[in-house]
């Protein structure tokens, strides 16, 4: 089993920063992708939003809205993945959730593990 766990979410101003961290625990072989999404008030599971993502390969990827604002990166040692979140707008607000791709054993399948989330609240 992989647990991950977020950290990192608040209350900030218009233009703040915010970092979260994405901590993984567990039976890990290898982690394929790294990734973070995003639940705005009123919206459904299935409405999640990609905000970013970060593969093992080094590539990454993010969504327009947040293109130039935001970076994510990893710690490979501490098994963390963290999303820096700057000029952050109130259009930003909504649980952070982060997710895995997961290899736990070699020569397993891969998992999707997700984190429970974590507020990101943007308002003067």
């Amino acid at each position: 089993q992989v647990q991950l766990v977020e950290s990192g979410g608040g209350l900030v101003q218009p233009g703040g920063s915010l970092r979260l961290s994405c901590a993984a625990s567990g039976s890990i072989f290898s982690i394929n992708a790294m990734g973070w999404y995003r639940q705005a008030p009123g919206k459904e599971r299935e409405e999640r939003e990609l905000v970013a993502v970060l593969t093992s390969g080094g590539r990454t990827n993010f969504a327009d809205s947040v293109q130039g604002r935001f970076t994510i990166s990893r710690d490979k040692a501490k098994n963390t993945t963290y999303l820096q979140m700057n000029s952050l707008k109130p259009e930003d607000t909504a649980v952070y959730y982060c997710n895995h791709a997961v290899v736990p054993f070699p020569g397993s399948h891969e998992y999707d593990y997700w984190g429970p989330g974590i507020q990101v609240t943007v308002s003067s």
